[in-house]
């Protein structure tokens, strides 16, 4: 009769502990679509400010994966999602066309202005000393 108990509660602590690790996962889950939805906000509130957008998804490691945006007038940014399905099912629910490289045609698309040219050539040709 020992017995009996003994199996019905170790079956019970199961039955818990496989509750609480599927509402773990729930939360998760939660969590993750919350991430996505905020991100395909951000998108689709850029590809109206610029006329539409395109984008490519970058997996950049621990970090998570490199959402680039460039609009149809030319202008660009970028985001960070914590993961790459979370970066893939923000840009599908944004519903923009995703590249798979950052190749020529699309690249040729990204219009750079005064302040990104001496950005990148830092003080060679008089931009930002960096101190």
């Amino acid at each position: 009769m020992a017995d009996t108990e003994q199996g019905e509660q170790t079956a019970e602590a199961e039955k818990e502990a496989k509750a609480g690790k599927a509402a773990e996962v729930d939360k998760d889950a939660a969590r993750a679509d919350r991430k996505a939805a905020k991100l395909a906000k951000q998108i689709t509130t850029f590809a109206r400010a610029h006329g539409g957008a395109e984008g490519q998804v970058a997996y950049i490691g621990q970090r998570g994966s490199r959402i680039v945006l460039v609009g149809e007038d030319g202008g660009w940014g970028d985001l960070v999602a914590p993961t790459h399905a979370i970066a893939l099912s923000a840009v599908a629910k944004a519903g923009i066309t995703v590249h798979d490289d950052f190749d020529g045609d699309f690249a040729a698309k990204v219009r750079t202005g005064p302040y990104e040219w001496t950005r990148m050539a830092g003080i060679q040709i008089g931009g930002p000393s960096g101190g």
